[in-house]
């Protein structure tokens, strides 16, 4: 029995060269996930979600019944991860894993629909999206990101520090030099707040816009400290990610 646990996790994981059950296993699992996002997609077209409305429903429920097969043989075959007598070490560190916790939630919104009939469906179709993140399962990418934040969190942290310090410095100023020609825009420091956050981030929306001569000088001093913050931000994460 811990043999086939243990070559059932093998299919299931990412296959290796030469494997071809596990190298197929992962393409079937790939393209299931692909088309499930494409679906959730194209249910967001009203007349074509209107039209195809029972294709789209018995997809959906092919698409539960074979993530819930594939997330119980992963749980089971997860026993096999420590040898015998200790399966409930395996199980416990996949359900506690990111890619257990994403494989729970991308079948979780179909059982809170038949246990919770009165929850907001349209919530529950957005968080089918989540399936896109069982890819996880055969690439370290957001895992890699997460370690790359983590081993800079001190100079992460010092530079949102400063962005913080940026963002209510240049909103306190926009607030005095625009206040009165546009109160319903920046009365107030955390209205400013908004068109700081847009500005230093490089976004720059338009809706907001100065128009005093002070006001304007703010906005280009606030751009230029903007490119600087966001280029220390870009350049630790992107040092520490290639690492």
């Amino acid at each position: 029995m811990n043999n086939l646990q243990r070559r059932t996790m093998e299919i299931l994981d990412k296959g290796e060269e030469g494997d071809l059950a596990s190298l197929w296993c992962d393409r079937v699992i790939t393209a299931m996930v692909v088309l499930n996002v494409v679906a959730v997609v194209l249910e967001t077209v009203h007349w074509l979600a209107a039209r195809e409305h029972e294709a789209f429903v018995r997809f959906e429920h092919f698409s539960i019944a074979f993530f819930s097969i594939e997330f119980l043989l992963r749980l089971w075959s997860a026993g096999a991860r420590y040898g015998h007598g200790k399966a409930w070490q395996g199980r416990k560190g996949y359900l506690l894993s990111f890619s257990g916790i994403v494989d729970i939630v991308s079948i979780l919104p179909f059982y809170l629909q038949l246990l919770l009939p009165g929850i907001d469906l349209r919530i529950l179709r957005i968080l089918r999206l989540i399936r896109l993140l069982k890819l996880s399962h055969y690439s370290t990418a957001i895992e890699d990101l997460l370690e790359a934040v983590r081993a800079e969190r001190r100079a992460f942290g010092a530079t949102l520090y400063l962005l913080s310090i940026a963002l209510t410095l240049t909103a306190a100023l926009m607030y005095f030099a625009e206040r009165d020609m546009q109160p319903d825009k920046l009365g107030s420091i955390p209205q400013a707040m908004y068109w700081s956050a847009i500005t230093l981030t490089t976004v720059g929306y338009g809706d907001v816009s100065p128009v005093t001569p002070i006001g304007r000088f703010v906005s280009v001093f606030t751009a230029l400290l903007g490119v600087s913050t966001v280029a220390m931000l870009t350049g630790i994460v992107a040092s520490s990610f290639a690492n």
